[in-house]
Protein backbone atom coordinates (compact mmCIF):
# COMPACT_ATOMS: atom_id res chain seq x y z
CA UNK A 1 0.00 0.00 0.00
CA UNK A 2 1.10 3.58 -0.76
CA UNK A 3 0.05 6.24 1.73
CA UNK A 4 -0.67 9.83 0.65
CA UNK A 5 -0.14 12.44 3.35
CA UNK A 6 -2.04 14.21 1.94
CA UNK A 7 -3.92 15.62 -1.03
CA UNK A 8 -6.54 16.89 1.43
CA UNK A 9 -4.40 18.86 3.86
CA UNK A 10 -0.80 19.76 4.75
CA UNK A 11 0.14 17.12 7.31
CA UNK A 12 3.87 18.04 7.47
CA UNK A 13 3.02 21.69 8.17
CA UNK A 14 0.31 21.26 10.79
CA UNK A 15 0.11 17.66 11.96
CA UNK A 16 3.66 16.30 12.29
CA UNK A 17 3.26 15.11 15.92
CA UNK A 18 0.07 13.27 14.92
CA UNK A 19 1.83 11.66 11.95
CA UNK A 20 4.71 10.39 14.07
CA UNK A 21 2.25 9.06 16.63
CA UNK A 22 0.39 7.21 13.88
CA UNK A 23 3.65 5.71 12.68
CA UNK A 24 4.45 4.58 16.22
CA UNK A 25 1.07 2.87 16.50
CA UNK A 26 1.18 1.54 12.94
CA UNK A 27 -2.14 2.85 11.63
CA UNK A 28 -4.40 5.86 11.08
CA UNK A 29 -8.18 6.17 10.92
CA UNK A 30 -9.66 8.11 8.02
CA UNK A 31 -13.24 9.17 7.42
CA UNK A 32 -14.67 8.68 3.98
CA UNK A 33 -15.01 12.27 2.67
CA UNK A 34 -18.45 11.52 1.15
CA UNK A 35 -19.92 9.02 3.61
CA UNK A 36 -18.59 10.33 6.90
CA UNK A 37 -19.81 7.39 9.00
CA UNK A 38 -17.49 5.06 7.10
CA UNK A 39 -14.08 5.09 8.77
CA UNK A 40 -11.10 3.28 7.25
CA UNK A 41 -8.29 1.66 9.20
CA UNK A 42 -5.14 2.41 7.17
CA UNK A 43 -2.00 0.48 8.15
CA UNK A 44 1.20 2.55 8.20
CA UNK A 45 4.16 0.29 8.87
CA UNK A 46 7.31 -0.97 7.22
CA UNK A 47 5.72 -4.33 6.61
CA UNK A 48 2.58 -3.03 4.92
CA UNK A 49 3.40 0.42 3.50
CA UNK A 50 5.51 0.60 0.34
CA UNK A 51 5.94 4.37 0.46
CA UNK A 52 4.60 7.56 2.03
CA UNK A 53 4.06 10.46 -0.37
CA UNK A 54 4.03 13.81 1.42
CA UNK A 55 2.18 16.76 -0.14
CA UNK A 56 3.19 20.06 1.45
CA UNK A 57 3.88 23.77 1.14
CA UNK A 58 5.87 24.09 4.33
CA UNK A 59 7.35 20.90 5.82
CA UNK A 60 9.66 22.71 8.27
CA UNK A 61 8.15 20.95 11.30
CA UNK A 62 8.73 17.52 9.76
CA UNK A 63 12.21 18.41 8.48
CA UNK A 64 13.22 19.02 12.08
CA UNK A 65 12.22 15.42 12.88
CA UNK A 66 13.39 13.61 9.74
CA UNK A 67 15.56 11.28 11.78
CA UNK A 68 12.50 10.01 13.64
CA UNK A 69 10.65 9.56 10.36
CA UNK A 70 13.52 7.62 8.79
CA UNK A 71 13.71 5.29 11.80
CA UNK A 72 10.36 3.75 10.81
CA UNK A 73 11.98 2.25 7.71
CA UNK A 74 9.30 3.28 5.21
CA UNK A 75 10.47 4.86 1.93
CA UNK A 76 9.10 8.35 1.38
CA UNK A 77 9.37 11.39 -0.83
CA UNK A 78 7.97 14.91 -0.90
CA UNK A 79 5.77 16.78 -3.35
CA UNK A 80 6.73 20.32 -2.36
CA UNK A 81 4.55 23.12 -3.74
CA UNK A 82 6.48 26.34 -4.14
CA UNK A 83 4.97 29.22 -6.11
CA UNK A 84 5.76 32.91 -6.24
CA UNK A 85 2.29 34.06 -5.22
CA UNK A 86 2.06 36.55 -2.39
CA UNK A 87 -0.17 36.72 0.69
CA UNK A 88 -3.06 38.04 -1.39
CA UNK A 89 -3.49 34.43 -2.61
CA UNK A 90 -1.60 32.39 0.00
CA UNK A 91 -2.76 34.08 3.18
CA UNK A 92 -0.91 32.23 5.95
CA UNK A 93 2.29 30.91 4.43
CA UNK A 94 5.65 32.00 5.84
CA UNK A 95 7.92 34.25 3.82
CA UNK A 96 8.96 32.54 0.59
CA UNK A 97 12.65 32.91 1.42
CA UNK A 98 12.06 30.84 4.54
CA UNK A 99 10.15 28.20 2.55
CA UNK A 100 12.93 28.13 -0.04
CA UNK A 101 15.50 27.49 2.71
CA UNK A 102 13.37 24.58 3.92
CA UNK A 103 13.25 23.15 0.40
CA UNK A 104 17.03 23.34 0.03
CA UNK A 105 17.59 21.82 3.46
CA UNK A 106 15.24 18.96 2.68
CA UNK A 107 16.97 18.29 -0.65
CA UNK A 108 20.37 18.22 1.02
CA UNK A 109 19.09 15.59 3.46
CA UNK A 110 17.19 13.39 1.01
CA UNK A 111 18.69 14.12 -2.39
CA UNK A 112 17.04 15.91 -5.33
CA UNK A 113 15.03 12.95 -6.61
CA UNK A 114 13.00 12.67 -3.39
CA UNK A 115 11.95 16.33 -3.36
CA UNK A 116 9.64 16.95 -6.32
CA UNK A 117 8.79 20.59 -6.99
CA UNK A 118 5.19 21.49 -7.74
CA UNK A 119 4.62 24.84 -9.45
CA UNK A 120 0.87 24.89 -9.35
CA UNK A 121 -1.72 25.96 -9.87
CA UNK A 122 -0.83 28.43 -12.58
CA UNK A 123 -3.47 31.14 -12.71
CA UNK A 124 -3.65 34.40 -14.62
CA UNK A 125 -4.51 37.80 -13.15
CA UNK A 126 -3.25 41.28 -14.05
CA UNK A 127 -0.48 40.72 -11.47
CA UNK A 128 0.35 37.22 -12.69
CA UNK A 129 0.41 37.36 -16.46
CA UNK A 130 2.28 34.79 -18.57
CA UNK A 131 5.34 37.03 -18.72
CA UNK A 132 5.33 37.41 -14.93
CA UNK A 133 5.06 33.64 -14.49
CA UNK A 134 8.04 33.15 -16.77
CA UNK A 135 10.13 35.59 -14.76
CA UNK A 136 9.12 34.16 -11.39
CA UNK A 137 9.54 30.57 -12.57
CA UNK A 138 13.03 31.42 -13.83
CA UNK A 139 13.95 32.90 -10.44
CA UNK A 140 12.75 29.86 -8.55
CA UNK A 141 14.38 27.46 -11.02
CA UNK A 142 17.70 29.19 -10.54
CA UNK A 143 17.43 28.77 -6.76
CA UNK A 144 16.30 25.14 -6.98
CA UNK A 145 18.81 23.94 -9.58
CA UNK A 146 20.49 20.81 -8.27
CA UNK A 147 17.92 20.42 -5.47
CA UNK A 148 15.15 18.81 -7.51
CA UNK A 149 14.97 16.80 -10.70
CA UNK A 150 11.33 17.29 -11.60
CA UNK A 151 8.77 20.07 -11.60
CA UNK A 152 5.08 19.24 -11.86
CA UNK A 153 2.83 22.02 -13.15
CA UNK A 154 -0.88 22.50 -13.73
CA UNK A 155 -3.33 25.23 -14.57
CA UNK A 156 -5.98 26.23 -12.07
CA UNK A 157 -9.13 24.11 -12.12
CA UNK A 158 -11.95 26.42 -11.08
CA UNK A 159 -13.99 24.21 -8.77
CA UNK A 160 -17.02 25.86 -7.17
CA UNK A 161 -15.20 26.29 -3.87
CA UNK A 162 -12.30 27.97 -5.71
CA UNK A 163 -14.71 30.25 -7.54
CA UNK A 164 -16.22 31.37 -4.23
CA UNK A 165 -12.86 31.99 -2.58
CA UNK A 166 -11.49 33.85 -5.60
CA UNK A 167 -14.62 35.89 -6.34
CA UNK A 168 -12.87 39.21 -5.63
CA UNK A 169 -10.04 38.56 -8.10
CA UNK A 170 -9.91 39.68 -11.70
CA UNK A 171 -8.76 36.93 -14.04
CA UNK A 172 -7.40 37.55 -17.52
CA UNK A 173 -7.89 35.52 -20.66
CA UNK A 174 -4.72 34.27 -22.29
CA UNK A 175 -4.71 33.85 -26.03
CA UNK A 176 -3.64 30.42 -27.36
CA UNK A 177 -0.46 31.86 -28.87
CA UNK A 178 0.59 33.41 -25.55
CA UNK A 179 -0.24 30.20 -23.73
CA UNK A 180 1.93 28.25 -26.13
CA UNK A 181 4.77 30.74 -25.66
CA UNK A 182 4.41 30.41 -21.90
CA UNK A 183 4.65 26.64 -21.95
CA UNK A 184 7.65 26.64 -24.29
CA UNK A 185 9.30 29.17 -22.02
CA UNK A 186 8.67 27.09 -18.90
CA UNK A 187 10.10 24.03 -20.62
CA UNK A 188 13.20 25.90 -21.75
CA UNK A 189 13.83 27.38 -18.31
CA UNK A 190 13.41 24.02 -16.61
CA UNK A 191 15.66 22.26 -19.12
CA UNK A 192 18.38 24.86 -18.62
CA UNK A 193 18.40 23.96 -14.89
CA UNK A 194 18.24 20.20 -15.63
CA UNK A 195 14.72 19.94 -14.23
CA UNK A 196 12.12 17.80 -16.02
CA UNK A 197 8.81 19.61 -16.50
CA UNK A 198 5.75 17.38 -16.22
CA UNK A 199 2.03 18.11 -16.20
CA UNK A 200 -0.46 17.17 -13.49
CA UNK A 201 -3.84 15.96 -14.80
CA UNK A 202 -3.74 18.68 -17.45
CA UNK A 203 -4.81 17.77 -20.98
CA UNK A 204 -4.15 21.38 -21.95
CA UNK A 205 -0.49 21.19 -20.94
CA UNK A 206 -0.09 17.83 -22.64
CA UNK A 207 -1.54 19.26 -25.85
CA UNK A 208 1.04 22.04 -25.60
CA UNK A 209 3.88 19.54 -25.38
CA UNK A 210 4.43 18.93 -21.64
CA UNK A 211 4.65 15.19 -20.89
CA UNK A 212 2.03 13.86 -18.50
CA UNK A 213 3.38 13.14 -15.05
CA UNK A 214 2.44 11.16 -11.97
CA UNK A 215 2.53 12.73 -8.53
CA UNK A 216 2.09 9.34 -6.88
CA UNK A 217 4.65 7.68 -9.12
CA UNK A 218 5.31 3.93 -9.04
CA UNK A 219 8.52 4.36 -11.07
CA UNK A 220 9.94 6.83 -8.55
CA UNK A 221 8.86 4.62 -5.66
CA UNK A 222 10.62 1.67 -7.30
CA UNK A 223 13.85 3.65 -7.57
CA UNK A 224 13.92 4.99 -4.04
CA UNK A 225 12.79 1.75 -2.42
CA UNK A 226 14.90 -0.61 -4.53
CA UNK A 227 11.88 -2.84 -5.11
CA UNK A 228 9.89 -3.02 -8.32
CA UNK A 229 6.37 -1.61 -8.03
CA UNK A 230 3.72 -1.58 -10.70
CA UNK A 231 0.74 0.27 -9.36
CA UNK A 232 -2.66 0.53 -10.93
CA UNK A 233 -4.25 3.84 -11.81
CA UNK A 234 -6.08 5.52 -8.96
CA UNK A 235 -9.71 5.37 -10.10
CA UNK A 236 -10.80 7.82 -7.41
CA UNK A 237 -8.91 10.64 -9.15
CA UNK A 238 -9.79 12.57 -12.31
CA UNK A 239 -9.62 10.67 -15.57
CA UNK A 240 -6.56 12.60 -16.75
CA UNK A 241 -4.70 11.91 -13.49
CA UNK A 242 -2.07 9.19 -13.95
CA UNK A 243 -1.27 8.69 -10.26
CA UNK A 244 -1.22 5.13 -9.01
CA UNK A 245 -3.55 4.11 -6.22
CA UNK A 246 -2.83 5.31 -2.70
CA UNK A 247 -4.61 5.58 0.64
CA UNK A 248 -5.00 9.19 1.75
CA UNK A 249 -4.82 9.74 5.51
CA UNK A 250 -5.82 13.41 5.47
CA UNK A 251 -9.14 15.22 5.77
CA UNK A 252 -10.65 18.11 3.83
CA UNK A 253 -11.10 21.50 5.49
CA UNK A 254 -8.22 21.02 7.95
CA UNK A 255 -5.43 23.06 6.30
CA UNK A 256 -5.08 26.62 7.59
CA UNK A 257 -2.59 27.93 5.03
CA UNK A 258 -5.69 29.69 3.62
CA UNK A 259 -4.65 29.57 -0.04
CA UNK A 260 -7.63 30.95 -1.92
CA UNK A 261 -7.18 28.72 -4.96
CA UNK A 262 -7.14 25.50 -2.89
CA UNK A 263 -9.64 22.78 -3.85
CA UNK A 264 -9.26 21.03 -0.46
CA UNK A 265 -10.87 23.77 1.62
CA UNK A 266 -14.42 24.93 1.09
CA UNK A 267 -14.48 27.22 4.11
CA UNK A 268 -11.63 28.69 6.14
CA UNK A 269 -13.70 28.95 9.32
CA UNK A 270 -14.47 25.24 9.07
CA UNK A 271 -10.76 24.55 8.73
CA UNK A 272 -10.04 26.56 11.86
CA UNK A 273 -12.79 24.74 13.76
CA UNK A 274 -11.52 21.31 12.71
CA UNK A 275 -7.97 22.33 13.56
CA UNK A 276 -9.20 23.07 17.09
CA UNK A 277 -10.74 19.59 17.23
CA UNK A 278 -7.39 18.00 16.40
CA UNK A 279 -5.85 15.77 19.07
CA UNK A 280 -2.33 14.44 18.31
CA UNK A 281 -3.15 11.31 20.33
CA UNK A 282 -6.30 10.46 18.33
CA UNK A 283 -6.10 8.02 15.40
CA UNK A 284 -8.37 10.42 13.46
CA UNK A 285 -6.97 13.69 12.18
CA UNK A 286 -9.77 15.51 13.95
CA UNK A 287 -12.62 14.45 16.21
CA UNK A 288 -13.34 11.04 17.67
CA UNK A 289 -15.04 7.82 16.65
CA UNK A 290 -18.77 7.74 17.32
CA UNK A 291 -21.14 4.90 18.10
CA UNK A 292 -22.66 5.12 14.63
CA UNK A 293 -19.32 4.92 12.82
CA UNK A 294 -18.56 1.80 10.78
CA UNK A 295 -14.90 0.74 10.84
CA UNK A 296 -13.52 -0.83 7.66
CA UNK A 297 -10.06 -2.12 6.76
CA UNK A 298 -8.32 -0.30 3.91
CA UNK A 299 -6.52 -2.90 1.85
CA UNK A 300 -5.30 -1.00 -1.20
Amino acid sequence: MIVSASRRTDIPAFYTPWLLRRLQEGYALVRNPVHSRLVYHVPISAGKTRCIVFWTKNPAALVERLGELEDFGIPFYFLFTLTSYGPELERNLPDKKEILRTFLTLARRLGPERVVWRYDPILFTPDYSPSVHLRLFAELSRELAGSTRRCIASFLTMYNKCRRNLASFEFIDVAPARMSDLVRGLQAIAAEREIELRSCASDELVELGVPAGKCVDDSLISRISGEELRGRKDRSQRGSCLCVESADIGAYDTCVHHCLYCYANSNYETALQRRRLHDPQSPLLYGRLGEEDQLLERTG
